[in-house]
């Protein structure tokens, strides 16, 4: 008799198959059969047209590799365009899903690169678009270029260091700062004279932009915001906003002297011309007016009346386009205006959520501040 046959281990019969054995079965099922129905009614779209062809050696890993080195090729490369969906909301038919990561709870619209990362505070758009031409600046691993959108799921890096970016509202934020005389517009000044941004309060991020700008001896209304799109609308002639100020003359127009005034005067640097034009009495050499105009241009309401042969004592900017200098605030105090208005000036929306916020219902504040050398001084 033979002895019994010993039944071999799993390692020997692994070692024993045929390894196309299993390749050929897998083939052979009807669930990969190439003859067969596809299960999803959409597969034809990603059918290749030349028909079905057996890996090459060595390409599945290739195909892996290339996979990883473009970002074009990645399998959630879809989202830098399409975004994410909102928290129980339905992707779009026809577009695949992404997992991971949670999305942002507000989308927002596709902007230029170079907005967003100046809002971010990385730099100016003057320096973005330099660093876009050198080629310092990528989007979703692939070289920037100039007038480029991104939104949300986009990665934006600077010199290979990805930028955290937000692309929800960011309010703006505006200061009221009613100018004394003997303060000058400028952050540095030759002459050491002292500057209104000494008076103002520290920024965490970003700087305070002026609207515009007064004279050493003029007082009143002055803007403050930190954003830059808002100081633009604001200034930019295009936008014709009407600024208006009180104005103490040594003497009395003629009649003859206002209708030239409101009509249009030639000066160095062109024609000009007050939009309004309002007498408002005075006591001896003095009298006051109201003018209004809707450029900025340096010492223009002095220059207009000096060529009608009047000089000007004393002049106030009592508005800036819809915003007025309140009655309350003294010279040298600032106040900021509140979230609603500040939004409503720069023509967004009032951030959801905010209208009821405890810090809303309290009433402005005025601050009174000293220049920050004057401590030093003491």
């Amino acid at each position: 008799m033979r002895p019994p046959l010993k039944k071999k281990s799993d390692a020997v019969e692994i070692l024993d198959r045929d390894p196309r054995s299993g390749r050929a079965a897998h083939r052979e099922s009807p669930a990969h059969d190439d003859d067969a129905q596809p299960r999803h009614k959409d597969a034809h779209l990603n059918a290749d047209p030349r028909g079905s062809r057996a890996p090459r050696p060595g390409a599945a890993g290739r195909e892996a590799g290339r996979s990883q080195d473009d970002p074009a090729r990645r399998p959630d490369a879809y989202h830098s365009a399409l975004g994410r969906p909102e928290r129980g909301e339905r992707a779009p038919r026809g577009r695949p899903q992404g997992g991971g990561r949670a999305a942002p709870t507000t989308l927002s619209e596709p902007e230029r690169l170079q907005k967003v990362l100046a809002q971010a505070g990385v730099a100016s758009r003057r320096e973005i678009e330099e660093w876009v031409v050198a080629g310092r600046i990528s989007v979703n691993g692939l070289p920037a270029a100039l007038g480029q959108k991104v939104g949300p799921g986009d990665r934006v890096k600077v010199n290979g260091k990805l930028v955290p970016l937000r692309f929800t509202q960011r309010s703006p934020r505006v200061l009221m700062y009613h100018k004394p005389e003997g303060e000058i517009v400028s952050r540095d000044d030759p002459e050491g004279r002292p500057t209104v941004f000494e008076r103002l309060p520290l920024l965490r991020k970003g700087r305070w932009l002026a609207v515009g700008r007064l004279d050493f001896n003029t007082s009143g209304l002055l803007l403050f915001t930190n954003d830059g799109d808002l100081a633009n609308k604001l200034m930019h002639p295009r936008y014709e906003l009407e600024r208006e100020y009180a104005v103490r003359l040594l003497g009395e127009l003629t009649e003859e002297q206002a209708k030239s005034l409101t009509e249009g005067i030639q000066l160095e640097d062109g024609p000009a011309k007050f939009t309004g034009l309002r007498d408002e009495g005075g006591e001896g050499a003095n009298h006051w007016y109201r003018v209004t105009i809707s450029e900025g241009r340096n010492r223009e309401v002095r220059r207009m009346f000096e060529a009608v042969g009047l000089t000007v004592s004393r002049l106030m900017r009592v508005r800036y386009g819809s915003v007025e200098l309140p009655a309350r605030l003294k010279r040298g105090m600032w106040m900021e205006m509140p979230e609603a208005d500040a939004c409503s000036l720069a023509g967004l929306p009032v951030p959801q959520g905010r209208s009821q916020d405890e810090r809303a219902k309290r009433p402005t504040k005025m601050h009174r501040t000293q220049p920050h050398g004057a401590a030093k001084m003491r």
